[in-house]
C-alpha cells in the first residue's frame, strides 16, 4: 500500500551560529558603519555584542529590546540581505529612541513615527523587494509598503488597538515619512 505524502516540513530559517556570522557581516557594510557612526557622534555608541541572533517564537524579524539590545530572529531568516535589512531597520528604531529620550513604545504615536521612519529610510520597501514578497505594483508602493509595515509593527503591540494605530499612523505620517535624520536625505 503507497504511503499519502506528506507536506514538507517547514524551514526554519538559520541557525542562531549562521545568524550571528551574518551579523557580524552586516556590521560591516556602508550603511550600518554610517547609522552606527552617527548613533556614536549622538551620544549612543553601539558595540559589536549589542546585536544578537535568537530564536523567537512570534513571527518577526526582529525587535529592539530595551536593556537588551538588537535581537534578530534567525529563525525566521534565510539569507543575508535579510539580516542586513532588520539590521539596519532596528538601528533607525535605536537611532530614534537616542535622539528622544522621551520615546515611548506604549505611545501609539512614538511607535508609529519610528516604524515609519524604519521601514522608509532603510530600503526594505524598496521596490525590488515589493516584487520578490509578490507586490507587483510599481507606482506607489514605496509608501504602500511602509504603511503595510507600520501596521504590522503596531499590531505586535498591546497598548494599540488595529483603529487607534490607523489614526496614530495617519496623524504622523507627513512628519515622521519626511525626517530622514541622521541622513540628508531618504536613502
Amino acid at each position: 500500500m503507497a504511503k499519502e505524502p506528506t507536506a514538507a516540513p517547514e524551514t526554519s530559517g538559520l541557525s542562531v551560529e549562521e545568524c550571528q556570522d551574518m551579523i557580524q557581516k552586516s556590521l560591516r557594510t556602508p550603511m550600518v558603519k554610517f547609522l552606527r557612526e552617527k548613533m556614536e557622534k549622538a551620544g549612543c555608541a553601539v558595540g559589536d555584542n549589542f546585536i544578537k541572533a535568537a530564536h523567537c517564537d512570534k513571527k518577526i524579524s526582529g525587535y529592539y529590546a530595551f536593556g537588551q539590545g538588537i535581537i534578530v530572529c534567525n529563525n525566521h531568516l534565510k539569507i543575508q540581505d535579510e539580516v542586513n535589512q532588520v539590521v539596519i531597520n532596528k538601528l533607525i528604531n535605536l537611532y530614534d529612541v537616542c535622539r528622544a529620550a522621551n520615546l515611548d513604545w506604549t505611545n501609539c504615536a512614538h511607535h508609529a513615527c519610528t516604524a515609519i521612519r524604519a521601514n522608509h529610510l532603510s530600503g526594505d520597501c524598496h521596490y525590488k523587494r515589493e516584487l520578490l514578497r509578490g507586490n507587483i505594483k510599481i507606482r506607489g508602493h514605496e509608501q504602500e509598503c511602509v504603511k503595510r509595515r507600520v501596521m504590522k509593527s503596531l499590531a505586535n503591540n498591546p497598548y494599540c488597538s488595529e483603529a487607534a494605530a490607523k489614526d496614530a499612523m495617519e496623524a504622523v505620517w507627513d512628519v515622521c515619512y519626511n525626517d530622514t535624520q541622521p541622513f540628508d536625505r531618504a536613502p
